[in-house]
């Protein structure tokens, strides 16, 4: 069955989603994803309260930037958010933008480099393994976790260019996807992977629902500069939208709201009750 979420976009104040992740977790929406865009909200402490204040949502972060953080210390955020709250936590790596990275100080000379030494490592550490390595940009000297998680969490690479997708295909569980690719770029996407079935493939989605939504979706759109615009009209409209990301390849879809919905509890609601229905 296609997995289905809802974005809490990080241009929401903090303080905000309490009320937002409850209201999903009420809805019986399956899944929240956080995004950590540079300066705003923290992607693991978000999620992690955001998990704490619901009992069934499962809450991603989509994704955490590797040059940001150090990969033991990736590790222990990861294994405390699975062993606590267990399979609800999802979270996902990549490159992160690089003129944020370059403006904090930490972009890598060599990007692929450093996103296969910290995938590689990472995955050692959360599957219990004592890890010594002396690469390039990942060094550790037998770091092994106290508190692994067991089982070890699937691992998400955030990617767009061939090499990072064909590098998710040979390290991790599944890749995510940016919002505005389309149905084309899922199936080019695929074959870049080269994973099978059991890949899993995250796509963010822009969609508006009710009154001015396809104003607010154009709006979206020439902003990001993107072809293709979402999705904005009612459930049956989103629906049949996200069947042809599913017919591409995608299996998890993850509604993207844009930053002026006059309603996002709302819009939460309008993804678990009248949108999720619809999709097999």
């Amino acid at each position: 069955m296609t997995k289905l979420g809802a974005v809490f976009l990080p241009s929401n104040p903090p303080e905000r989603l309490r009320d937002i992740a409850c209201a999903a977790d009420d809805a019986g929406l399956e899944q929240l994803w956080l995004w950590e865009d540079c300066f705003l909200n923290g992607g693991v402490s978000a999620a992690s309260a955001a998990l704490a204040w619901t009992t069934r949502l499962k809450v991603g972060i989509g994704i955490v930037p590797v040059p940001f953080r150090n990969v033991a210390l990736a590790a222990m955020e990861i294994a405390t958010m699975r062993r606590m709250f267990g399979d609800r936590a999802i979270v996902g790596i990549g490159h992160g933008v690089q003129e944020w990275m370059a403006q904090v100080g930490v972009k890598a000379a060599s990007p692929m480099t450093l996103l296969r030494e910290h995938t590689t490592a990472l995955r050692a550490l959360l599957h219990g393994e004592t890890v010594t390595v002396q690469g390039r940009y990942v060094k550790l000297d037998a770091v092994a976790l106290d508190w692994a998680p067991d089982p070890a969490p699937e691992l998400l690479i955030g990617a767009t260019g061939p090499r990072t997708l064909r590098l998710s295909g040979e390290l991790a569980d599944g890749t995510i996807l940016t919002g505005g690719t389309p149905p084309a770029g899922v199936v080019a996407a695929r074959e870049h992977i080269g994973a099978g079935e059991g890949h899993e493939v995250v796509v963010f989605l822009p969609a508006a629902s009710g009154p001015g939504a396809a104003q607010r979706l154009a709006t979206w759109q020439e902003r990001e500069g993107v072809d293709f615009p979402g999705v904005a009209g009612d459930a049956k409209a989103v629906a049949a939208t996200i069947e042809r990301f599913v017919e591409a390849g995608a299996t998890t879809v993850i509604l993207q709201p844009t930053a002026d919905d006059p309603d996002p509890e709302g819009f939460l609601r309008f993804v678990a009750e009248e949108v999720r229905p619809l999709i097999d």
